[in-house]
């Protein structure tokens, strides 16, 4: 077991209930630590429990608000570092400002490069997250990053839930999510379309062309995160309208949710969405169509596996 060291498990403020759920599948208790602010915002964190000499992991999704968030898990890194933890590991179920991953126009910030030496620079031996936006970021970081895939969790759920497959496909929702709705679909053995848009500027899309057809289909929507649901829903309704589908299914592994997204999947002719929760929902108002699934046994197996020096390659197939 890892050379007789200790493992510690440890959260921010961005997500306990996952946290707490991980350390339930694995066997043990979230290590204390108090993360709160001073007067002015300005964050402090205290770590209650020795991780001296310890195998460190820091469950921090990078959410809303993801500057708060993004600081305590640094600042928690820092902490850990000057603790003595033999190594520290970065688990990030949601990774923020990953969206700007290259440079589009002039004078254009590649804001995943910079959260990526930050994250380096804080002291961070390892890095654990699940579905990057852009799977090049893996490349951005100087140490080893494990990207977890959540589609196995959707997969079984749409089996379950479709018994007779021969009138359901994947869509993608755009060109740079086709290797991502590719792979989901042959897991789920099934028929992909993709729809092409133009997008204008950020969180607004205007649905172009749908290549496949989908005329009297079940359709699953396959994107990697939902935000402001424009996109999705304008989807949505172009495959329902132009393509002639059915019915409109989607999941996300990510439910970012933000401005009217609630408002907008409610009111949409998608049936259900469903995400894994890696991003908690915090809104006041519920909505009747979102559905989620917990990550917390994916990343319980992958940080044991990491611990126990042991490959996590098996969970990626």
């Amino acid at each position: 077991m890892s050379q007789g060291k200790e493992i510690k498990i440890i959260c921010g403020n961005s997500n306990i209930p996952f946290a707490k759920s991980v350390c339930r599948n694995i066997g043990l208790r979230l290590s204390n630590s108090q993360v709160s602010t001073f007067s002015d915002g300005e964050i402090a964190v205290s770590l209650d429990d020795s991780v001296r000499g310890a195998d460190v992991f820091i469950i921090q999704s990078t959410c809303t608000p993801i500057n708060d968030n993004l600081m305590e898990m640094l600042i928690m890194v820092d902490a850990c570092k000057r603790a003595s933890a033999h190594r520290v590991t970065c688990v990030m179920p949601y990774f923020g400002y990953a969206r700007q991953d290259r440079k589009v126009k002039a004078r254009d910030p590649i804001s995943a490069k910079l959260v990526a030496n930050l994250i380096v620079s804080a002291g961070t031996d390892r890095v654990l997250t699940m579905d990057l936006h852009a799977a090049q970021i893996q490349g951005f970081f100087d140490i080893p990053v494990d990207n977890l895939v959540g589609s196995p969790l959707f997969v079984d759920y749409f089996k379950q839930k479709f018994k007779n497959k021969d009138d359901v496909m994947i869509v993608s929702p755009d060109i740079g999510s086709v290797a991502r709705a590719r792979a989901f679909a042959m897991r789920m053995n099934m028929e992909l379309a993709i729809i092409d848009k133009r997008r204008e500027k950020a969180n607004q899309a205007e649905v172009m062309n749908i290549i496949g057809s989908v005329e009297g289909k079940r359709v699953i929507l396959f994107d990697d995160m939902v935000d402001t649901a424009g996109s999705l829903c304008e989807a949505a309704a172009a495959l329902t309208e132009q393509g002639g589908a059915k019915e409109i299914y989607a999941c996300a592994s990510h439910g970012v949710l933000s401005g009217k997204a609630i408002e907008r999947i409610e009111n949409s002719v998608v049936q259900e969405v469903i995400f894994s929760d890696t991003v908690p929902f915090t809104r006041a108002e519920p909505c009747s169509k979102i559905k989620y699934l917990t990550a917390a046994p994916l990343f319980a197996e992958a940080i044991k596996r990491i611990f126990e020096e042991v490959s996590i390659s098996t969970i990626f197939r």
